[in-house]
């Protein structure tokens, strides 16, 4: 006597019933693990973008503001420093290195970030093709803005005011293409890059027009005059950066350097560790809510095994009367029924888990932006194993009942009803 296959033969005597407990335990495996996914990933992507990155320093306002708009290039800054200071910032014998940040333009929803080569080499990115900027207006493409832009070597393109679509376009000041990165699996990916006096430059008629010095398209002013005069971002005095990212020379400056920034100039200093943890918090309550949904779910497919076996004992009686006729003994009846609700589970755990990785593996195609969380879906971690274990645990107590009264079953009474 086969239990297996009796097990598997049971299951398709009722396929709707069957059906619907493995979609329900399908989705819940799937939210689970899809949760799983998700935060791992973007932990990583978040250390990925946040390495290295002691302090972000820029101007005063909301410190998790400064860190989403510094290292995660996902909100507008709070405003723009004095470069003296950042520079000074530099001369301090506490801090190892400072990276200045000039934001403000973006292109096809990709920021445009004014810098040093600092940056590309503190993500580790390295050079696909071309070169690093040589001058102003020459940018480097990261590996997803290569991709979506279907930008190359030597193409010109330019940018738009504001960090979203819609803004107003610098036309008469485009970029071109002289370098493109390989992919890094961080924020550096998503970036144009430039030099910062590339952002000053694209920017000179505001700063002219904040200085009262613009002038109008029909009378020359004083420019006109004096065509040699400075600009206000050729003054060193006169140049602003966002903010700049700083790493530490000595763990002694964790506890010093943020409140002597805060307290002795005009900027302010935020640290990516521990807003990012705050921020972690917040995205804790909607997961919380999300995980307690998919237990439900679980927990409903269990009760619908449990009940569906339970129920399939009444029909069950004579037929498990006659196998203990031919021999079969009460642990045999009773494993074919533990197997027949632990098939059940493991169908529903094992789609539910591929279902997860195929949802990851489409939001690279669905939101772009997002393409970096995806990078897992062709991986399985070791929480999966966890929500399988469970789930087979959760098979087995749905048995258990079934499987004591078929243990318990009077063969002669039931072959006498007949």
């Amino acid at each position: 006597m086969n239990v297996a296959s009796i097990a598997f033969a049971y299951t398709r005597r009722s396929p709707l019933m069957t059906l619907l407990n493995v979609v329900l335990l399908m989705l819940g495996v799937a939210t689970m693990t899809l949760l799983l996914l998700l935060s791992r990933a973007l932990d990583q992507r978040m250390q990925r973008d946040a390495h290295g990155i002691d302090l972000v320093v820029g101007a005063k306002g909301s410190p998790m503001q400064l860190i989403l708009a510094g290292v995660f290039q996902v909100d507008v800054p709070p405003g723009n420093i004095p470069l003296a200071e950042v520079q000074k910032l530099r001369e301090n014998r506490l801090v190892k290195q400072v990276i200045p940040i000039s934001l403000g333009d973006s292109y096809r929803g990709f920021r445009i970030v004014g810098t040093e080569p600092a940056l590309i080499q503190h993500y580790g990115a390295t050079l696909a093709a071309g070169q690093l900027w040589q001058a102003p207006l020459e940018a480097v493409l990261g590996s997803e803005v290569a991709r979506a832009s279907g930008l190359a070597i030597g193409d010109r393109f330019a940018g738009t005011h504001g960090l979203v679509a819609g803004g107003e376009e610098h036309s008469d000041n485009p970029y071109r293409v002289v370098g493109i990165l390989h992919s890094t699996g961080s924020v550096v990916d998503r970036l144009v890059l430039t030099s910062l006096e590339s952002v000053w430059k694209i920017h000179e008629h505001e700063e002219l027009e904040h200085a009262g010095q613009a002038t109008t398209v029909e009378g020359a002013g004083a420019d006109a005059a004096q065509p040699d005069a400075p600009k206000p971002w050729e003054e060193p005095s006169a140049r602003e950066v966002t903010m700049a990212l700083v790493q530490y020379a000595t763990p002694l400056a964790v506890a010093s350097l943020p409140r002597a920034i805060d307290r002795e100039t005009s900027m302010q200093a935020a640290s990516p560790a521990y807003e990012s943890a705050r921020l972690f918090s917040v995205f804790g309550v909607g997961a919380d809510v999300l995980r307690g949904f998919a237990v439900v779910l679980v927990i409903a497919a269990t009760l619908g095994i449990f009940i569906a076996l339970y129920q399939s004992m009444n029909e069950r009686q004579f037929d498990i009367a006659i196998m203990r006729t031919l021999g079969a003994s009460r642990a045999k009846v009773c494993s074919m029924l533990l197997l027949e609700s632990l098939f059940l589970a493991a169908v529903g755990a094992v789609a539910g888990i591929v279902l997860a990785h195929a949802i990851l593996a489409s939001i690279g195609r669905w939101l772009p932006e997002a393409a970096s969380l995806a990078y897992g879906a062709s991986t399985l971690i070791p929480g999966e194993a966890v929500v399988v274990a469970l789930v087979l645990v959760a098979g087995v107590l749905a048995a258990l009942t079934p499987a004591w009264r078929a243990y318990r079953l009077d063969v002669a009474s039931v072959l006498a009803k007949g």
